[in-house]
């Protein structure tokens, strides 16, 4: 690899979560975390971006537990690229409690689909954003929505809300389900009356479109504790609250300011302070999506 193109090292996990105050309820889902590796069983890709700190899945499982979290989506991080072992390796290992988003080629076989379908897999993951490679073939995403159509997967879009109207005439075509990455990672510092999320909120209005109310730490502009972020999930708790899930985003690849992941916990129940609201998004909602046959 040349050197101007050699990937650079990320932030750790904070090592020390505290134990939150809030108890999330029976089967609450974490509803956007990772596995990294480890590299000498499950290698990085190649042609990443950024290499992370091995976090596989029983450190996953140690955290989930410290926290009270039953339940969890594994989103493939773009570090893997489209080798989905880790993940699948640890949906393997949770006994049915885990589900997972993966990122898979255009040209991705029928019987491929079927293995990941059959390893717990619900949906495929797409990268917008400029630090991951910036804008995708539209025809190569169009390919990957005609092939898991048939599976009854969504697909999970890592874009920033201000590209929104660029990409809307697609969002508005789309027959399955469809989620934007951590509140379209708007930016708190302009409010919530900015274009970029009020173009969120009215996506939204679209019954099949999802977000997740994670990454306080993504869109802050203060840093910890993160409290700028509040207006903007009471925003989408009020606008969609069927269309919402919650996640750490452990082990926070790229993070800006390295979060706790126990006083992310108590954050969301500080922003979503109505126990019915919570289970919604920590249970109801995420069944719906990943587990339907128990909904």
């Amino acid at each position: 690899m040349n050197i101007s193109t050699r990937p650079r090292s990320i932030l750790p996990p904070d090592p020390n979560p505290i134990t939150p105050k809030y108890v999330p309820p029976p089967n609450a889902c974490d509803g956007h975390c990772h596995v990294f590796g480890p590299a000498a069983k499950f290698p990085y890709a190649l042609n990443r971006s950024y290499t992370p700190e091995d976090a596989g899945r029983e450190r996953l499982a140690t955290l989930h537990k410290h926290l009270g979290f039953t339940r969890a989506i594994i989103v493939q991080a773009s570090c893997h690229g489209t080798d989905n072992s880790a993940m699948l390796d640890a949906i393997a290992h949770s006994n049915g409690t885990q589900r997972g988003v993966a990122m898979v080629a255009p040209d991705v076989a029928e019987k491929e689909l079927e293995r990941l379908h059959a390893g717990g897999v619900r949906g495929a993951r797409i990268n917008f954003v400029a630090h991951l490679g910036g804008a995708p073939d539209m025809k190569a995403v169009e390919a990957i929505i005609a092939r898991i159509t048939p599976f009854g997967w969504h697909i999970q879009l890592h874009m920033d809300a201000h590209e929104i109207p660029l990409y809307r005439s697609f969002l508005d075509k789309l027959k399955i389900p469809f989620i934007i990455d951590h509140m379209g990672r708007v930016e708190a510092k302009h409010g919530i009356k900015q274009d970029a999320f009020v173009q969120m909120l009215d996506l939204l209005k679209n019954p099949l479109a999802w977000t997740k109310i994670s990454g306080a730490d993504r869109i802050t502009s203060t840093g910890k504790p993160f409290h700028d972020a509040e207006p903007f999930v009471r925003e989408l708790i009020a606008a969609a609250p069927s269309q919402l899930l919650w996640g750490t985003d452990f082990p926070h690849p790229n993070a800006t300011y390295m979060p706790n992941d126990g006083e992310l916990v108590d954050l969301f129940a500080k922003f979503c302070d109505d126990d019915a609201m919570r289970r919604k998004i920590l249970v109801d909602n995420a069944t719906k999506l990943y587990w339907p046959e128990l909904a």
